[in-house]
C-alpha cells in the first residue's frame, strides 16, 4: 500500500496532459486570430483588386 502512495508516475502523466491541453489551446486561439485578420486582409485585397 506504501509503494502506491509513493508512486508518482500517474502524477507525472497528468501533469504533461495539462500542459498538452494548455499549448493546444494556445495554439488553437493563435490559428483563430491570425485566421480572422488574414481573411480580413485578403477581402481587402480583393476588393481594391475589384
Amino acid at each position: 500500500m506504501q509503494n502506491f502512495f509513493s508512486n508518482e508516475s500517474g502524477a507525472t502523466a497528468i501533469e504533461y496532459g495539462l500542459i498538452a491541453a494548455l499549448i493546444a489551446v494556445a495554439v488553437i486561439g493563435a490559428v483563430t486570430a491570425l485566421g480572422d485578420n488574414t481573411s480580413t486582409t485578403f477581402d481587402r485585397v480583393a476588393q481594391q483588386m475589384a
